[in-house]
């Protein structure tokens, strides 16, 4: 999937212009960053569009996860995205179905079994059936 493809499906699915898709989608991705393992962020990155990739990178100080449950990862995403935890469990619903879409064999499963289970109502959905179809406004 490239950038735009990606940008535009989650403007869609939060229902926001392209800037503000981009600026939800890389809080989310630098708090998936800090959440999963370096080498699991480095899978990630390497089947996501060259500008997402920069977000995903790990650093020495992220090699390892920064382990914190789906509130945290919430307010975290908030703090960063600038919005209230309703808008950022959309954000990270719409963001997470994305990149299912985007990734290939099984990445996106990879990823869900490094996140603990209450993590749960922010990745289901993402599977759900229908899951990728976009709302239309």
């Amino acid at each position: 999937m490239n950038y735009d493809t990606f940008v535009d499906q989650v403007a869609r699915r939060t229902q926001v212009d392209s800037e503000r898709a981009v600026q939800l989608t890389h809080a989310i991705l630098e708090t998936l960053a800090e959440r999963l393992t370096g080498g699991e962020a480095l899978d990630l990155a390497a089947q996501l569009p060259a500008p997402l990739q920069m977000v995903l990178k790990p650093s020495p100080r992220t090699e390892s996860a920064d382990r914190f449950g789906s509130a945290e990862f919430l307010a975290r995403v908030g703090r960063r995205a600038g919005v209230d935890e309703p808008a950022a469990r959309e954000a990270v619903r719409a963001v997470f179905t994305t990149l299912r879409e985007a990734l290939t064999g099984g990445e996106f499963d990879d990823m869900a079994t490094q996140l603990p289970r209450d993590y749960r109502k922010l990745v289901e959905p993402a599977l759900a059936p229908g899951a990728a179809v976009l709302r239309r406004g």
